[in-house]
């Protein structure tokens, strides 16, 4: 078990290395100059070439990538050319508002999606399994933003429920966190939920098949005993994997549903940063979105253990 730990923690340095490389040649070679952005439309020439000097911009490539690489490799992701402030402060400022967000998705997901996931496969070919199906390609087919235009439209400003944008922080209290951080929640589960539902449903289903379930029944056990400790128990792992790759799906979701709702988190932040054309920062940001999603998929993996005891590293 320490080993595979071991080995899958090394193994996340040549990636988090090939999504350096990749996100520092993609920055530098797509259109748009970080210092015109920053002199504005009435600077000179002499006032562009002097602010590229300033932040280094006017080195090679293979010198721009070393001293970045350098101060990464000390734990300093560099300073921000928009906000003036080292990156690693600055995702640290952001990183609540989308920690919040993710998670109260995740949570909304696994509530609302498991469930549905086990009525449906039990009910397998009636009405409700059909409908569970329709919403399934409905969540995958609209995008987030239209969701949450959708819902601002419906719920905030027709029937006044939630907030159209904002966001307050758990210091100034738990309700007023809850009531900025639902809409957005429920915008980014749609397709969440739409995945895991039709996951969940195909793995019991399979499940419900099976010869034990047959004898669980032939014991005599009620049919909730039966989908939840025999049917859902024998499916988790499929289930505990879609949630693991479902974070890539949040990763995304994040940058836009942030931008609807005015929320300050790093989603919102990336996208900031790419209209600025602040290279550190976005550099900075997707590392970190990269790293998550590698830590998430080795807890994801150490889960299995748990889940079925047949799984050994």
């Amino acid at each position: 078990m320490y080993q595979f730990i071991a080995r899958r923690l090394l193994s996340t340095i040549p990636v988090l290395a090939i999504v350096a490389v990749l996100v520092f040649m993609l920055l530098r070679l797509t259109p748009g100059d970080p210092a015109a952005i920053l002199a504005g439309d009435a600077a000179s020439t002499e006032q562009i070439e002097g602010i590229r000097k300033t932040l280094g911009l006017d080195q090679p490539l293979p010198v721009q990538f070393g001293i970045w690489l350098g101060q990464m490799l000390q734990g300093d992701l560099g300073e921000s050319y928009y906000y003036k402030v080292r990156v690693t402060e600055l995702i640290g400022q952001r990183l609540e508002p989308t920690l919040s967000l993710a998670a109260l998705t995740i949570v909304i997901a696994i509530l609302v999606a498991v469930p549905l996931g086990v009525v449906a496969a039990w009910r397998f070919g009636g009405w409700f399994d059909r409908a569970l199906m329709g919403f399934s390609v409905f969540g995958f087919s609209v995008p987030v933003f239209v969701v949450g235009y959708l819902l601002v439209w419906l719920v905030s400003l027709k029937l006044g429920w939630f907030p159209v944008q904002g966001y307050k922080p758990m210091d100034d209290g738990f309700g007023p966190f809850l009531y900025h951080l639902v809409l957005p929640s429920i915008t980014l589960s749609v397709i969440y939920i739409a995945l895991l539902a039709r996951v969940t449903r195909a793995s019991v289903l399979e499940a419900l098949g099976e010869d034990y379930i047959r004898t669980a029944r032939a014991k005599g056990l009620t049919e909730s005993r039966v989908l939840i400790s025999h049917a859902l128990a024998n499916a988790a792992v499929p289930i505990v994997t879609i949630i693991g790759i479902g974070i890539a799906l949040l990763i995304g979701g994040v940058v836009v549903t942030e931008s609807v709702y005015a929320i300050p988190g790093l989603g919102r932040l990336t996208v900031d940063a790419v209209l600025s054309r602040d290279f550190p920062t976005i550099q900075g940001v997707i590392l970190f979105f990269s790293l998550v999603y590698v830590v998430v998929n080795l807890l994801v993996d150490l889960s299995y253990v748990i889940l079925d005891p047949r799984i050994r590293y």
